[in-house]
Parts: structure tokens; sequence; C-alpha cells
């Protein structure tokens, strides 16, 4: 007869059940580098050009200054992706910009933001990266900017003047919620990166951080807690409603690259992560452009029906390229949404425009871009799709609406010409540094030749 033995049935039991914790333990981690992968908002780059093409697959192009940059395969497939990449591997590429083959990246991937991320969740997001996301086995394209932006050693200077050791430090005093919120702000959520000043070698400027900023025809806001043009007046409410569905009544709208942020990544977030963004953005010192006043809230009386034409959504006036009445093009092509008297509809779904910061603030650009290109958004609560009317208004077109629905509805002191809507299609204003690249180039030039000539006439002198 056999005799129980209780060491053996001891560690029988154990090795049943250490594969199961492990296996629990390691879906907890792809879980959180999932969450991570959402937080750092990866999926709104690396994406294929197709709207409905494999997660993270790359060949998306991210319109810069310089030039479109390609997004990067980072499945696990070993041909095409990371799939080979170790975890210090991908450390580097997060936190110094150095991708596994020794190549400098450039800093569209926001590198200089996720040096601060922690190794826990650094780890968390190899993990997810390499196990939870399905191999894509598709070649991207490569960048191919322009002389001398092609030249990625040029990267090593630059990260030498601008780019920080890597870690977080958060802010003296700071209670756990702020300093989490700082951590999310200013690393995985990468805010800095739209909102923040530029200076004149494309580095962010810290005199001012997040204070607003042109971003490829869009203008992304400034985000202190400035009571005339920042956050000042909104509640930690209102800005994790905002972060969350996109829209605040009265307030604002995301759209453009903010609409992506929401849509691919801050919907996602916990409650406790969204009230810890809002507390620390709300607790950042105010910074105001010198031109900024306060937004134009105005009381918007009914348009007179015999200003408009009759009906709406009438297509022969958008389809007539010689029609420049801005009544007429307004009642054609957003009336049926936003009302005759701009004013939108009741709930909000269609919002108001004089109560909008796209109309009412100091600058018109967001409000062309919206008209240009459409606002589309998925938000927690609902999807929103402003049709584009770039394809069908031409730019004296575009002006003449932006400009009756800011004397109609907005901040009357603001006005657009053609060829200010020409400069937003293109994505604006180019940087000082690319406007002076050509001169530059000749100096580097003539340097270069004086150069040779010294080493010429030295050599000469030897003989």
């Amino acid at each position: 007869m056999a005799l129980f033995n209780p060491c053996s049935a001891l560690f029988t039991l154990l090795c049943i059940s250490l594969p199961a914790v492990a296996a629990e333990d390691n879906a907890n981690l792809i879980e959180r580098g999932a969450y991570i992968a959402r937080a750092a908002d990866c999926v709104a780059c690396h994406r294929t050009p197709a709207a409905d093409g494999p997660a993270m697959a790359g060949g998306y192009a991210i319109d810069s200054p310089m030039g479109a940059i390609i997004a990067s395969n980072i499945t696990p497939s070993k041909q095409y992706g990371i799939g080979n990449y170790s975890e210090q591997q991908l450390a580097d590429a997060l936190r110094k910009g150095i991708n596994a083959k020794g190549q400098y990246l450039y800093p569209a991937m926001p590198y200089t933001a996720y040096r601060g991320m922690s190794d826990a969740d650094i780890h968390a997001l190899y993990a997810y990266l390499q196990n939870g996301v399905k191999a894509v086995e598709q070649a991207v394209p490569p960048t191919q900017l322009a002389f001398p932006f092609n030249l990625r050693q040029l990267m090593w200077g630059w990260n030498l003047l601008f780019l920080d050791p890597p870690g977080f430090t958060a802010k003296p005093g700071a209670s756990e919620p702020l300093s989490r919120g700082q951590y999310l702000v200013d690393h995985l959520a990468h805010c800095g990166t739209c909102h923040t000043p530029r200076n004149l070698l494309m580095a962010e400027d810290p005199q001012q951080y997040l204070a607003g900023a042109p971003l490829g025809g869009w203008i992304a806001p400034n985000i202190t807690s400035d009571k005339v043009s920042g956050l000042g007046n909104w509640s930690e409410a209102d800005l994790m409603h905002f972060l969350k569905t996109g829209h605040l009544t009265d307030k604002a709208q995301a759209a453009g690259g903010m609409a992506e942020a929401v849509e691919n990544s801050l919907r996602y977030l916990t409650d406790s992560d969204l009230h810890a963004m809002a507390s620390y953005l709300l607790s950042v010192p105010a910074r105001r452009a010198s031109q900024a006043t306060a937004p134009v809230r105005r009381e918007v009386k009914p348009v007179a029906m015999h200003s408009l034409e009759t009906g709406q959504g009438d297509q022969a006036s958008l389809a007539d390229s010689s029609g420049l009445d801005g009544a007429r093009l307004y009642n054609s092509a957003c009336a049926s949404c936003h009302g005759r008297d701009g004013q939108g509809s009741a709930d909000a779904f269609y919002p108001s425009l004089s109560q909008n910061s796209s109309l009412n603030g100091n600058q018109a650009n967001n409000l062309v871009m919206a008209i240009v290109h459409g606002v589309q958004r998925q938000g927690a609560d609902l999807a929103v799709n402003m049709p584009a009317l770039g394809a069908d208004l031409n730019d004296e077109q575009i002006a003449a609406v932006a400009n009756y629905s800011l004397q109609t509805f907005g901040n009357p002191q603001l006005s657009i010409s053609a060829a200010d809507v020409a400069s937003l299609r293109k994505g604006g204003e180019p940087p000082l540094l690319l406007k002076a690249m050509p001169y530059l180039l000749i100096v580097a030039g003539l340097l270069g030749l004086l150069v040779l000539y010294g080493i010429w006439r030295w050599t000469r002198r030897g003989k």
C-alpha cells in the first residue's frame, strides 16, 4: 500500500501552479504594456496609410517642416519590424532616439519626451510590442528628406544640445497625483511636443512651456493656467471631460492632431490618470503671448432670412468656383448643422460658432483648417464627422466663408485672405531654420572653399 508523501504532493502542486501564475503575470504585463502604448499614443503615428490597416505596421507619412517622415513598422516582425530588438534597444530608441541599427531618429518620434519613461513602463511596453501585437511582414518606404536634413548624423549634435538626461524628476513638494499628472503630460502623452513653441533649431523652448504653438497649419493652443488664452477658467471636471470626449460645450472642440490624440489615446485612459493630468495642467504657471486677448463672446442674433439663399445644402454654390459670397457659401455648406444664426443644435451636438475657440480667439488658423480638412473624431461618448470642404472650395471661397463666419459669429477683428488659406493648406509659415537654410548652405559652401584654398596655399608654400 502506497503511503501519502506530503512533500511530493506539494512539489506536484507547485509544478502545476507556477506556470499558471507565470502566464497570468505575463498576461497582466502585456495588458499593462497595451495601456502604456495607448497613453503614449503609439498607434497615431505607427499606423498604415490605410485607415483599416494592421496596428503598428507603419508606413504612415508624418508631415514635418523638413518633409514627410515615414513611421516605422514596430510589430514583432523579425524582418521588417522590431522582432529582433532587445529590451535595451527599445529603451535606447525611446530615450536616446537611436534605433537598433545605430541610426539616429528624427524627433518626430518624441524621444525627447519619452526619455523620462520609467524602466517599469518600458518593460511592460516591450512585452506588449513583442507578444501582444501581431507581426506584420510588410516593409515601409524609407524616410527621404532633402539635404542637409537627410544627414541623420546631424542629430548627434542636436541631441547634445537639447536632449535632457533620461529619467523623470517630479517637481519639489508635488503630491502623488500631481507627480503622476506631470509624468503623463511631459513624458507618456508628450503634450509639449505640440503645445510648446520651438526655438530656431526646432527644439522646444522651455521658457514657453505649453504656451501654444503652430503645428502644420493648425494652432495647438496654450494649455497653461493663463486665464485669457489658456485653461485658467476651466475646472478639472471640464478638462477631464474634454480629454475623454474631445469636446466641451461652449468652450472647445478637438480637431486635427488633438482629435487624433483623443481618439487613439486619451479616451482610453483611466479616470484617475485623466484627473492627474487635469490637476497638473491647471497647476502649470500661466504663460501668455504678448498679443493674446480675451475671447470675444458674442450675443448673436438670428441671421435675417433675406440675407441668405432659400434652403440649405445648395451644392450649386459649392460647385460654382466664381461664387465668393460668404453668406451664400455659409448657408450652403454650414447652416444645415450650425444653423443660420451659428448657434448649433440645442443639445450642442452641432456646436455653437459664437462660443467656439476657433472663431472667438486671436487666430483663425483652426477655423480655416477645419473648413479645409473637416473634423473627424471618435471620443468616449460620440463620433464627430464634419465634412472636409477643401476639395470643393477654392482658397478665395474658403476665405469668404471664414470671414463671413468671423464677422457674423466670432471675432470681427480677425480676417483671412486667400493667400493665408493657401499657406495654411501647405502647413503654414515655414520655420526660420527652413527659410534660412539655402543661405546657410551658401555660407557653409564658401567657408569650405576658403578652407580648401587655405590648404592649397599652405601646400604650395611648402614647395
